[in-house]
């Protein structure tokens, strides 16, 4: 086509269209694996005609139509004669035509809801869920997970089989669960959201302190669950949640991609329209329950930062109270750490430590690099240098991103002045 590369249109079409694809397929399929290989082979199809032949005026339509073709292909080798006639019947009555792909948004929605639940079923491991979540409900490739996870493509890729396998020999039903069901089940789709989340917004290992694609990802997918479950007053605290953090994105990292503390951020550079939608969306949240939830809980905090116009502005109070109810609903101790913080900005350093210093006896933390980076935050105010020297040195020891470690380190570097002896 005049020499034109338009695999980024391609790309940017399968990414819009390919969960619908998937889900329209595994509700006749009733095989989530099948389905995304027929969604596969339909992009590959597309992969060798449209550079040829342009984009069709509804390139969604055309890659179902293809799908459905590969699909009737399949039912016609696989059917017993006697059977495959009925069978091909029905999956055309069950299959959108490519004339009315885009008029089933009614199925869509259940289908999409279906997709999601099924792909964060409880019988499959989270990183399992994590992962087939990306790969069927984000549309991102094999090698783009892996990058975003730091781990080999291999290792991705047969999760992603395993996880496939897994759902057929379970025979794992295509279906929204009955309405007795959601309120468990929605807990683990959502958590799913959270990790792909938080991933990105501060990758556990690698070079890079944030991944935004991965952030976008989780928040399209939140914002596809809301429109799908709107009723559910967390759903609406997850988004909430993840949009008022998206907002920090630019302002995280300096030119140099350094990680830039909360206290030390430009917070002109903080994106006033994801907070404003996090705001509504915590709003919606909380007018559907007396009983916020985590996710609801966890916006309400990060909505205090927002609403700051500087770092002194910050009313810890609340946050530190929002804390209390948080660890309440959700007892854990990396929420027991983030009360510290807040507990040492609210009362006080000393009270903060007294309570990272309860968490660090317990030795459930040991391996984590945030508690001595919080204990050293708090001890450095308390002026015992040489003890946040050394607790910014053990941080920097059980990261495993660079920048973090680069981060601990220097902050450990700036107290070396004030410990004695001199520290190698």
């Amino acid at each position: 086509m005049n020499g034109i590369d338009i695999r980024p249109q391609i790309e940017a079409v399968w990414r819009i269209e390919s969960a619908k694809l998937i889900a329209s397929l595994a509700r006749v399929v009733r095989d989530v694996g099948l389905a995304e290989e027929l969604a596969q082979d339909a992009l590959v199809a597309a992969l060798e005609k449209w550079p040829e032949t342009g984009l069709p005026d509804k390139p969604g339509a055309w890659l179902m139509a293809t799908a459905k073709n590969r699909a009737i292909d399949l039912f016609r080798r696989n059917e017993r004669l006697a059977d495959k006639t009925a069978e091909i019947g029905r999956a055309q009555a069950r299959l959108p035509t490519d004339t009315d792909f885009d008029s089933v948004t009614d199925d869509i929605g259940d289908d999409m809801l279906s997709l999601i639940f099924t792909a964060c079923h409880p019988v499959l491991s989270t990183p399992a869920k994590v992962a087939l979540t990306l790969r069927v409900v984000g549309g991102l490739s094999t090698p783009e997970i892996a990058r975003a996870f730091v781990i080999p493509e291999a290792t991705l890729a047969q999760r992603i089989v395993r996880a496939k396998k897994t759902l057929a020999k379970a025979q794992v039903p295509f279906e929204v669960p009955g309405a007795e069901e959601i309120p468990a089940r929605l807990a683990s789709v959502l958590e799913v959201v959270y990790l792909i989340f938080n991933e990105g917004y501060s990758a556990t290992a690698g070079e890079n302190l944030i991944r935004p694609r991965l952030c976008g990802d989780a928040l399209r997918l939140g914002r596809i669950l809301a429109g799908l479950a709107p009723q559910h007053s967390e759903v609406h605290g997850l988004v909430a949640l993840l949009e008022i953090q998206a907002s920090r994105m630019a302002a995280r990292v300096d030119a140099s991609g350094e990680p830039v503390l909360l206290a030390d951020q430009d917070r002109t550079r903080w994106n006033r329209l994801l907070i404003r939608r996090g705001l509504e969306s915590l709003s919606r949240a909380r007018g559907l329950t007396d009983d916020p939830g985590p996710y609801t809980l966890q916006a309400a905090i990060a909505a205090c930062h927002a609403r700051a116009v500087t770092a002194e502005d910050t009313d810890w109070r609340q946050i530190a109270e929002l804390y209390d109810r948080l660890v309440t609903a959700v007892p854990s101790p990396v929420v027991e750490l983030n009360r510290a913080v807040a507990v040492g900005m609210a009362h006080g350093p000393e009270a903060g430590l007294a309570i990272a210093d309860a968490l660090a006896a317990t030795g459930l933390m040991n391996t984590y690099h945030l508690l001595p980076a919080v204990r050293g935050d708090l001890l450095e105010r308390l002026g015992r240098s040489a003890e946040a020297y050394d607790a910014f040195r053990a941080a920097a020891t059980l990261t495993e991103n660079m920048r973090e470690r680069r981060l601990m380190l220097d902050r450990a570097g700036r107290l070396t002045d004030r410990t004695a002896p001199t520290r190698s």
